[in-house]
């Protein structure tokens, strides 16, 4: 079919000259039916708009596990003996004046550990403080072993007890993990658990901390919350500005489209279907079981910038038949005929290229697959024929119509057309190579440094000055133990988790772990049976060793905390206390471990990897490295399939999809030098940059092939793509471009980043598709020889 060709699609002004009958089945099915098809989107509108309002934003801890690696393997089958350390909260209670040891300081404490001893969240068992008998204290005496909590029950605020209490703190060893080595905080630790398989309301929890943190810190103390929950409940509270990006995203595009056409109708109406779109998308998530996360909160917009991509090519292509005097209607129905195929692929690439997410095993980006192609497919009925049909009715003004044909029918070309035109000529497609060749090269060459995971200390989804950050600096400043824990299980047979072989096995990883520069400090039981064996031989350093007494080793386990082994006294854990949680830090300490794991028998000793926050994260870092490649690979296949079913030419797909490729690759370079990381927020953007950036390349090139076919050169062919489409692929792309631009204002900082990595995605993929489309043209589609086209 060719898109330009006047003859086939001839002027028609008057209603009665043009036949209903004409046309494919579906347009026949939705155009002679209009008033139905127009009826039931409004019925469904209205439905699914109800149903929105039961959409509710939130985030489950278990949905960022990668829940087939290995590592969570084991953490998640030894879970319930490990002493929270899964989704913990840590707050540090600080005073303003003097050190702890005072009874206002002591009893704010424990008003603060009895209050959140009650919420219903925290998982009362494993809570650790100052104020908790689990926390205690271990010495040696002229009778022997012995210790008790670090706060007795006689504590009664005298100088006697405090001085008792500095003297118990000195003896439990929590100094820099429990109590800060200056003395002037410590740390209440919240591990948090689901109730009854209910999931933990983070929205409502982070509004109860910061009026626990207003409360008492009026009574002279300051307050530092830390942990996964604290993190989702800034980003919850942060993400409610999304709504005013949104709105000023949708004033960009308005305002921009309008400017382009002159006409308000049009313009109100793509701004309408495209709303209607993520109406739909946010009224059939509820009702599918689905609910959007600090993760998948972006998509609606990215649904609505696809669907104004798509809308504005449909009212282009309607207002030229218009200005030309064809009938609303006819032109609507032409449109539909000239765009549909093109639109549809489009639209299933994108669809495709989500859906390529959901070979990530991890929960929360499944559900992001689920909801961009789920809106992608809400597209499909609303831009592509919702929107032709209502401007079949309304149709646009005629003066802005006659405005847009003028560069058409102008003799003297527009001087940018007439600039992007010379990139089918053999020496500007030649230059236009090799700089996409060299650009390419370059930016491979500064991909090879993209991180995996994190590249900053703190919550890399916050700005590193947000409260939450702040807070995180206080811990690491005041802790050696920092809330960064790495965990490694020992399993052994029953009852034999104290033995000396395997104790002595443990401290051999433990000293391995604590030559690297990312470990600050470690603590297992065969460190606290070295420490232990030093006290009960006069404090001298000489017998700082494992003993080799199994009777002495039972002695000192008996006394041992609770969280270094579990009640069989078959299961071990090795804490690894990290400067912080970035990608290098993490690969450090996985790569010791597993050299270590390597020369073990494994019988009876097995050695898991991985508990902690940490241990999660560097499980989580592995799985999106290996998903980062395989991701890229299969959207480009999907992409490269759909692209040749429309084409029908290998030389086509290629020219459409490398210039998309070079955009990946810059993409990736862009990152390095932004300093940001390949992680669970910044994975899906360069999928979703290729899905909606091929939208592009689709729409140029079908123009261009059909004009190819017909018999036209490349240059005129390319020149009416120009005209036809390749106006709107500009306009799109510095609009949306633009649009998304504005999240870089964002406190939130993963939406700053995902807007800047999707801004340059669209502009580049909007560049490609007009100067290296065209420049490979004109080395793969030489016609008008048809030969050189298929």
């Amino acid at each position: 079919m060719n898109l330009t060709n006047h003859d086939e699609f001839p002027v028609v002004v008057r209603l009665e000259d043009f036949d209903p009958r004409s046309g494919s089945r579906v347009e026949r099915l939705l155009f002679n039916h209009r008033t139905w098809i127009i009826a039931l989107c409004v019925l469904l509108t209205l439905g699914l708009g109800y149903q929105a309002m039961g959409l509710r934003l939130t985030a489950g801890y278990d949905k960022m596990l990668p829940a087939s690696h290995p590592y969570i393997v084991n953490y998640l089958e030894n879970r319930n003996q490990l002493a929270g350390l899964g989704n913990t909260l840590r707050i540090a209670v600080a005073t303003k004046e003097g050190d702890l040891f005072n009874e206002h300081y002591l009893d704010t404490l424990r008003r603060i550990n009895d209050e959140v001893f009650l919420w219903p969240e925290v998982e009362r068992a494993y809570m650790k403080s100052l104020w908790t008998p689990a926390v205690r204290w271990t010495g040696v005496t002229e009778e022997g072993l012995d210790g008790g909590p670090v706060i007795p029950d006689d504590y009664d605020g005298s100088a006697q007890s405090l001085a008792q209490l500095r003297l118990n703190i000195e003896r439990s060893g929590e100094i820099g993990s429990l109590v800060a080595g200056d003395y002037r905080s410590s740390i209440v630790v919240l591990p948090l658990q689901e109730q009854a398989g209910k999931p933990i309301d983070y929205q409502a929890l982070a509004e109860r901390l910061e009026q626990l943190r207003d409360k008492y810190q009026a009574e002279g103390v300051s307050l530092h919350i830390t942990g996964f929950a604290k993190v989702v409940g800034d980003l919850i509270d942060g993400l409610r500005q999304v709504l005013l990006f949104f709105a000023v995203a949708i004033g960009i595009c308005a305002l921009v489209i309008y400017l382009y056409t002159r006409c308000w109708r049009s313009t109100l109406l793509v701004v309408l279907c495209s709303l209607v779109a993520v109406v739909w998308l946010l009224g059939l998530l509820p009702s599918l079981g689905y609910s959007l996360d600090p993760y998948s909160v972006l998509v609606p917009f990215l649904v609505f910038a696809i669907g104004m991509s798509h809308g504005a090519q449909k009212m282009n292509g309607i207002m030229q038949d218009i200005g030309r005097g064809t009938h609303r209607l006819v032109a609507a129905r032409y449109t539909f005929r000239r765009l549909f195929l093109a639109g549809m692929t489009a639209l299933l690439a994108d669809a495709v290229g989500f859906a390529v997410l959901m070979v990530i095993d991890i929960p929360i980006i499944k559900d992001l697959a689920i909801t961009a192609s789920l809106g992608v497919a809400v597209l499909i009925f609303t831009n592509l024929v919702l929107l032709p049909i209502l401007l079949s009715y309304t149709g646009v003004d005629r003066r802005a119509a006659q405005r847009s044909l003028r560069a058409e029918t102008s003799e003297v070309r527009h001087p940018l057309w007439r600039l992007l035109d010379l990139f089918t000529a053999r020496r500007h497609a030649s230059w236009a190579l090799v700089v996409g060749v060299l650009l390419a090269i370059v930016g491979f060459a500064f991909s090879l440094q993209l991180k995996i995971g994190d590249t900053g200390s703190g919550a890399p989804e916050l700005r590193s000055e947000s409260r939450y950050n702040r807070d995180n600096a206080f811990v690491v400043e005041h802790y050696a133990a920092s809330s960064d824990i790495y965990v490694i299980m020992v399993r052994t047979p029953q009852y034999q988790c104290g033995a000396f072989n395997t104790l002595q096995a443990v401290d051999e990883l433990e000293m391995r772990l604590r030559r690297l520069p990312g470990v600050e400090s470690t603590q297992s039981l065969a460190s606290l049976a070295k420490h232990a064996n030093v006290g009960l031989n006069e404090g001298n350093l000489l017998w700082y060793e494992i003993p080799r007494s199994q009777d002495m080793l039972n002695a000192i386990i008996t006394r041992a905390p609770r969280e270094l082994f579990n009640q069989n006294c078959d299961l071990l854990t090795l804490y690894a206390y990290l400067k912080d949680h970035k990608a290098d830090t993490l690969t450090q300490v996985v790569e010791t471990f597993e050299a270590f794991n390597a020369e073990q028998d494994h019988a009876p000793v097995r050695f898991l990897s991985a508990a902690g926050n940490a241990g999660i994260e560097a499980a989580t870092n592995i799985v999106v490295r290996k998903a980062n490649m395989q991701m890229l690979i299969l959207v480009y296949l999907a992409v490269s399939v759909l692209a040749f079913v429309t084409f029908r030419s290998w030389r086509a797909v290629v020219c459409a999809v490398l210039p998309l490729m070079l955009t990946s690759v810059l993409c990736e370079a862009l990152m390095v030098w932004l300093d940001i990381g390949v992680k669970v927020s910044t994975l899906p953007v360069i999928a979703l940059g290729v899905g909606i950036g091929v939208d592009y390349a689709l729409y140029v090139m079908s123009v261009t092939l059909a004009g190819l076919r017909a018999g036209q050169s490349l240059s005129q062919a390319y020149y009416q793509a120009l005209l036809f489409t390749g106006k709107v692929v500009i306009l799109t792309g510095i609009t949306l471009g633009v649009a998304v631009a504005t999240w870089a204002f964002s406190p939130i900082k993963f939406q700053a980043d995902m807007g800047i990595l999707l801004a340059f995605m669209f502009v580049w993929n909007m560049l490609g598709a007009l100067i290296l489309l065209p420049a490979l043209a004109h080395f793969l589609l030489r016609g008008p020889d048809k030969s050189l086209v298929g």
